[in-house]
């Protein structure tokens, strides 16, 4: 599951519609708004994200944050390490080993540590985000 699949199905739960009514008010397939819940679809288009947000009725700082989680939910990663030290890659490489090795409390402890970290692209940050 991807972070923005995760908001989108709990976003559905709380407003009680059911997977299939939500694709044919916004005029797609079930099976690919299952994917995206699910993690095995790329990141959704902006025109997409915009369309939830007013099935929802999103607006300001929600719509963003549901945006920021759209960016970070491509279920199929590639980090290009070239040009960086050969620790970066390593980590890259241990990360890529062991991601599904580590419980959430971990993975947590990772995101906190990479908060810290100013970000290089604007729209990828994390601060401000609350973690269970």
């Amino acid at each position: 599951m991807t972070p923005f699949g995760e908001r989108v199905r709990s976003l559905r739960d709380a407003k009680g519609v059911s997977l299939k009514q939500m694709a044919t008010d916004l005029s797609i397939s079930s099976a690919y708004l299952s994917a995206l819940e699910h993690g095995k679809r790329g990141q959704p288009s902006p025109q997409l994200v915009r369309q939830i947000c007013a099935y929802f009725g999103i607006i300001w700082d929600d719509a963003e944050e549901l945006e920021r989680l759209a960016a970070l939910s491509h279920p199929r990663v590639t980090v290009d390490t070239a040009g960086l030290s050969a620790k970066a890659t390593e980590l890259a490489n241990l990360l890529s080993e062991r991601i599904g090795d580590l419980d959430e409390e971990r993975i947590d402890a990772i995101l906190d540590i990479l908060d810290t970290v100013p970000p290089k692209k604007a729209g990828r940050r994390r601060a401000g985000v609350r973690r269970r």
